[in-house]
Protein backbone atom coordinates (compact mmCIF):
# COMPACT_ATOMS: atom_id res chain seq x y z
CA UNK A 1 0.00 0.00 0.00
CA UNK A 2 1.07 3.58 -0.26
CA UNK A 3 3.04 5.59 2.24
CA UNK A 4 1.11 7.23 5.03
CA UNK A 5 3.32 10.35 5.03
CA UNK A 6 0.60 12.74 3.79
CA UNK A 7 -2.16 10.68 5.40
CA UNK A 8 -4.91 13.23 6.27
CA UNK A 9 -5.15 14.78 2.81
CA UNK A 10 -4.79 11.48 1.03
CA UNK A 11 -7.24 9.53 3.19
CA UNK A 12 -10.07 11.98 2.58
CA UNK A 13 -9.81 11.27 -1.16
CA UNK A 14 -9.87 7.48 -0.88
CA UNK A 15 -13.06 5.44 -1.36
CA UNK A 16 -14.35 3.87 1.90
CA UNK A 17 -12.94 0.36 1.34
CA UNK A 18 -9.47 1.74 0.60
CA UNK A 19 -9.64 4.08 3.62
CA UNK A 20 -10.45 1.09 5.80
CA UNK A 21 -7.56 -0.97 4.37
CA UNK A 22 -5.19 1.99 4.69
CA UNK A 23 -6.14 2.50 8.33
CA UNK A 24 -5.92 -1.23 9.07
CA UNK A 25 -2.47 -1.43 7.49
CA UNK A 26 -1.15 1.44 9.58
CA UNK A 27 -2.65 0.17 12.83
CA UNK A 28 -1.89 -3.54 12.36
CA UNK A 29 1.68 -2.78 11.36
CA UNK A 30 2.25 -0.33 14.22
CA UNK A 31 0.32 -2.01 17.05
CA UNK A 32 -0.35 -5.60 15.99
CA UNK A 33 -3.49 -7.42 14.98
CA UNK A 34 -4.70 -8.45 18.42
CA UNK A 35 -4.31 -4.99 19.97
CA UNK A 36 -6.32 -3.23 17.27
CA UNK A 37 -10.09 -3.38 17.42
CA UNK A 38 -12.58 -2.64 14.68
CA UNK A 39 -13.54 0.62 16.40
CA UNK A 40 -9.94 1.86 16.21
CA UNK A 41 -9.83 1.02 12.49
CA UNK A 42 -13.14 2.86 11.98
CA UNK A 43 -11.84 5.96 13.76
CA UNK A 44 -8.55 5.96 11.82
CA UNK A 45 -10.45 5.46 8.54
CA UNK A 46 -12.90 8.23 9.45
CA UNK A 47 -15.85 5.89 9.06
CA UNK A 48 -18.06 3.64 11.19
CA UNK A 49 -17.86 0.03 12.37
CA UNK A 50 -21.01 -0.63 10.34
CA UNK A 51 -19.22 0.58 7.20
CA UNK A 52 -16.31 -1.75 7.90
CA UNK A 53 -18.66 -4.70 8.24
CA UNK A 54 -20.31 -3.77 4.92
CA UNK A 55 -16.93 -4.27 3.24
CA UNK A 56 -15.48 -7.02 5.44
CA UNK A 57 -17.68 -9.63 7.10
CA UNK A 58 -15.35 -9.94 10.11
CA UNK A 59 -12.13 -8.47 11.48
CA UNK A 60 -10.46 -11.73 10.40
CA UNK A 61 -11.57 -11.04 6.81
CA UNK A 62 -10.07 -7.53 7.05
CA UNK A 63 -6.78 -8.93 8.34
CA UNK A 64 -6.72 -11.53 5.55
CA UNK A 65 -7.33 -8.88 2.89
CA UNK A 66 -4.57 -6.64 4.28
CA UNK A 67 -2.15 -9.58 4.11
CA UNK A 68 -3.32 -10.46 0.57
CA UNK A 69 -2.40 -6.93 -0.50
CA UNK A 70 1.03 -7.21 1.14
CA UNK A 71 1.59 -10.61 -0.49
CA UNK A 72 0.70 -9.12 -3.88
CA UNK A 73 3.37 -6.44 -3.35
CA UNK A 74 5.98 -9.15 -2.76
CA UNK A 75 4.80 -11.10 -5.80
CA UNK A 76 5.08 -7.87 -7.80
CA UNK A 77 8.73 -7.69 -6.72
CA UNK A 78 9.27 -11.12 -8.30
CA UNK A 79 7.53 -9.92 -11.47
CA UNK A 80 9.68 -6.77 -11.52
CA UNK A 81 13.02 -8.56 -11.22
CA UNK A 82 12.00 -11.08 -13.87
CA UNK A 83 11.07 -8.22 -16.22
CA UNK A 84 14.24 -6.24 -15.43
CA UNK A 85 16.52 -9.26 -15.96
CA UNK A 86 14.85 -11.49 -18.55
CA UNK A 87 16.62 -14.81 -18.99
CA UNK A 88 19.14 -13.94 -16.23
CA UNK A 89 17.96 -15.82 -13.14
CA UNK A 90 21.07 -15.07 -11.07
CA UNK A 91 20.42 -11.33 -11.45
CA UNK A 92 16.74 -11.95 -10.67
CA UNK A 93 17.68 -13.64 -7.39
CA UNK A 94 20.06 -10.80 -6.52
CA UNK A 95 17.27 -8.35 -7.41
CA UNK A 96 15.02 -10.03 -4.85
CA UNK A 97 17.77 -9.82 -2.26
CA UNK A 98 18.15 -6.09 -3.06
CA UNK A 99 14.36 -5.62 -2.71
CA UNK A 100 14.53 -7.08 0.81
CA UNK A 101 17.78 -5.26 1.68
CA UNK A 102 16.34 -1.91 0.62
CA UNK A 103 13.19 -2.53 2.66
CA UNK A 104 15.05 -3.40 5.86
CA UNK A 105 15.14 0.15 7.28
CA UNK A 106 11.33 0.29 7.27
CA UNK A 107 11.21 -3.03 9.16
CA UNK A 108 13.46 -1.85 11.97
CA UNK A 109 10.56 -0.46 14.02
CA UNK A 110 7.98 -3.27 14.00
CA UNK A 111 9.38 -5.99 11.75
CA UNK A 112 8.04 -8.20 9.00
CA UNK A 113 4.24 -8.10 8.92
CA UNK A 114 4.06 -11.77 7.90
CA UNK A 115 6.25 -12.97 10.77
CA UNK A 116 4.41 -10.74 13.23
CA UNK A 117 1.03 -11.93 12.00
CA UNK A 118 2.04 -15.58 12.28
CA UNK A 119 3.04 -14.96 15.89
CA UNK A 120 -0.35 -13.40 16.61
CA UNK A 121 -2.37 -16.05 14.76
CA UNK A 122 -1.47 -19.46 16.17
CA UNK A 123 -4.66 -21.08 14.80
CA UNK A 124 -3.61 -22.65 11.49
CA UNK A 125 -7.20 -22.44 10.24
CA UNK A 126 -7.35 -18.65 10.60
CA UNK A 127 -8.02 -17.16 7.12
CA UNK A 128 -5.13 -14.68 7.42
CA UNK A 129 -2.71 -17.41 8.40
CA UNK A 130 -3.72 -19.37 5.30
CA UNK A 131 -3.01 -16.25 3.19
CA UNK A 132 0.51 -16.10 4.66
CA UNK A 133 1.19 -19.80 4.17
CA UNK A 134 -0.02 -19.70 0.55
CA UNK A 135 2.07 -16.58 -0.10
CA UNK A 136 5.22 -18.14 1.38
CA UNK A 137 4.68 -21.38 -0.59
CA UNK A 138 4.23 -19.41 -3.85
CA UNK A 139 7.32 -17.34 -3.07
CA UNK A 140 9.35 -20.50 -2.44
CA UNK A 141 8.17 -22.10 -5.70
CA UNK A 142 9.18 -19.01 -7.64
CA UNK A 143 12.60 -18.89 -5.99
CA UNK A 144 13.18 -22.61 -6.64
CA UNK A 145 12.26 -21.94 -10.27
CA UNK A 146 14.84 -19.15 -10.50
CA UNK A 147 17.48 -21.39 -8.90
CA UNK A 148 16.62 -24.16 -11.37
CA UNK A 149 16.87 -21.76 -14.32
CA UNK A 150 20.22 -20.54 -12.99
CA UNK A 151 21.48 -24.13 -13.20
CA UNK A 152 22.30 -24.27 -9.50
CA UNK A 153 22.87 -27.73 -8.05
CA UNK A 154 20.02 -28.76 -5.73
CA UNK A 155 17.77 -25.74 -6.42
CA UNK A 156 15.47 -26.54 -3.50
CA UNK A 157 18.38 -26.47 -1.04
CA UNK A 158 19.74 -23.22 -2.50
CA UNK A 159 16.26 -21.64 -2.36
CA UNK A 160 15.98 -22.73 1.29
CA UNK A 161 19.36 -21.17 2.12
CA UNK A 162 18.40 -17.91 0.42
CA UNK A 163 15.01 -17.88 2.15
CA UNK A 164 16.64 -18.41 5.55
CA UNK A 165 19.00 -15.51 4.86
CA UNK A 166 16.27 -13.17 3.58
CA UNK A 167 13.95 -13.86 6.50
CA UNK A 168 16.77 -13.90 9.04
CA UNK A 169 17.93 -10.47 7.85
CA UNK A 170 14.44 -9.11 8.47
CA UNK A 171 14.27 -10.49 12.01
CA UNK A 172 17.86 -9.38 12.77
CA UNK A 173 17.04 -5.88 11.56
CA UNK A 174 13.96 -5.77 13.76
CA UNK A 175 15.80 -6.85 16.89
CA UNK A 176 18.89 -4.74 16.10
CA UNK A 177 21.34 -7.62 16.54
CA UNK A 178 23.21 -7.19 13.23
CA UNK A 179 24.52 -3.91 11.85
CA UNK A 180 24.63 -3.24 8.09
CA UNK A 181 22.13 -6.10 7.59
CA UNK A 182 21.24 -5.11 4.03
CA UNK A 183 24.86 -5.00 2.89
CA UNK A 184 25.63 -8.30 4.60
CA UNK A 185 22.49 -9.90 3.18
CA UNK A 186 23.57 -9.12 -0.39
CA UNK A 187 27.07 -10.50 0.18
CA UNK A 188 25.71 -13.73 1.68
CA UNK A 189 23.27 -14.29 -1.20
CA UNK A 190 26.06 -13.67 -3.71
CA UNK A 191 28.22 -16.22 -1.87
CA UNK A 192 25.40 -18.77 -1.94
CA UNK A 193 24.99 -18.27 -5.68
CA UNK A 194 28.76 -18.59 -6.26
CA UNK A 195 29.10 -21.93 -4.41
Amino acid sequence: MTSTAARPGRVAKLPPRERILDAAEELFQREGIQRVGVQAVAEKAETTKMAIYRHFETKDALVAEWLRILAAEYQAAFDRVEAEHPGRPREQILGLARFIAEGLPTLSYRGCPFVNSLAELPDRSHPARRVIEEHKARQTRRLVGMCTEAGLPDPEQVAAQITFVLEGAQVSTQNGSIDRAGERLLRIVEAILDQ
